[in-house]
């Protein structure tokens, strides 16, 4: 696979990309893999709350990231391995100058890491005229980490497998007030962990009709481990469950609680204890990255 040869429009231009947030309206753990991957379903929603990466394709050959993150290494940086990945693909002479404004904080269950791969993966493969298709870059992604597909397919879905089986579907996007105590967790340590639930049942497809999916019915397995491991998490949660229904995001820190609407996230947000950060966000069934990479194409 090689990228075109037509002379290459987007050089030397500075062009910005969103990268998004998710969070787990649930997570189910529903068996453990020979390879140590966990079978999942869980269902993802995208909020509108991103990073932001300027990418400027040069004609060097060099991918240089221009804002590193602090206690990663450049080559462990996602942002990089995703460029890197893409060039080694497609053979492209092309390089690109990246910088990121980073607001998704780390080691918040947020997928902001893969987040950042993804919107590398379907940026260059525009701005470096590579032509993958949409399943070839979610093959690639697949390589990052597991939350990198469903960033790259951009719309709200039930996945199965490691989180790479998407069904598309369409949950109500509400309000949601984020927070985020003291401390990140490892989503390592999380799926490594011998107390963690590893044989929820199987979801059947009439229990997906549901407009609710913070019922009972449905619950993030690492929720339980992660508040006897961590009390900031524990505290917090408590609290917030006594005025709407919240629930933990990914492997965590973060907890996601549900308003109707902007003011009652924001009253809410007003009244937070010290020590927490937030921010209120709405919902998403679709990636504002995808409404970016349509623009961008018709401006060719």
């Amino acid at each position: 696979m090689t990228c075109s040869s037509q002379p290459n429009s987007f050089l030397n231009k500075a062009i910005e990309f969103p990268s998004p947030a998710k969070i787990n309206l649930f997570l189910h753990i529903v068996g453990q893999r020979d390879d140590g991957y966990h079978n999942l379903e869980t269902l993802f929603q995208f909020i509108d709350h991103s990073d932001i990466l300027t990418l400027t394709v040069t004609d060097k050959a060099s991918i240089d990231l221009l804002t590193p993150l602090e206690g990663v290494n450049y080559d462990d940086n996602l942002i990089v391995k995703a460029a890197q990945l893409l060039k080694r693909k497609t053979k492209t002479p092309f390089g690109v100058k990246i910088s990121i404004n980073k607001i998704l904080p780390m080691g918040g269950g947020l997928g902001g890491g893969s987040s950042n791969a993804a919107t590398v993966l379907v940026a260059l493969n525009t701005l470096w005229q590579c032509q993958l298709s949409t399943s070839d870059l979610a093959i690639l992604g697949l390589s990052l980490g597991a939350d990198v597909p469903i960033f790259i397919y951009g719309f709200a879905a039930f996945a199965q497998g490691v989180g790479e089986r998407l069904t598309a579907m369409d949950p109500e996007e509400p309000w949601y007030l984020i927070t985020k105590p003291e401390c990140s967790i490892s989503t390592q340590q999380v799926f490594t962990a011998v107390d963690l639930p590893r044989n929820t049942k199987k979801l059947s497809p009439s229990a997906l009709d549901t407009t609710d999916f913070l019922n009972d019915n449905f619950h993030n397995d690492c929720q339980s481990l992660v508040i006897k491991h961590y009390p900031e998490v524990a505290k917090l949660l408590a609290w917030l469950v006594e005025y709407a229904p919240s629930r933990m995001t990914g492997t965590g820190a973060c907890v996601f609680t549900r308003f109707s609407s902007q003011k009652e996230a924001c009253s809410l947000q007003a009244k937070l204890p010290k020590g927490v950060s937030s921010f209120v966000a709405r919902g998403l069934n679709k990636s504002p990255l995808c409404s970016v990479m349509t623009r961008l194409s018709l401006n060719k």
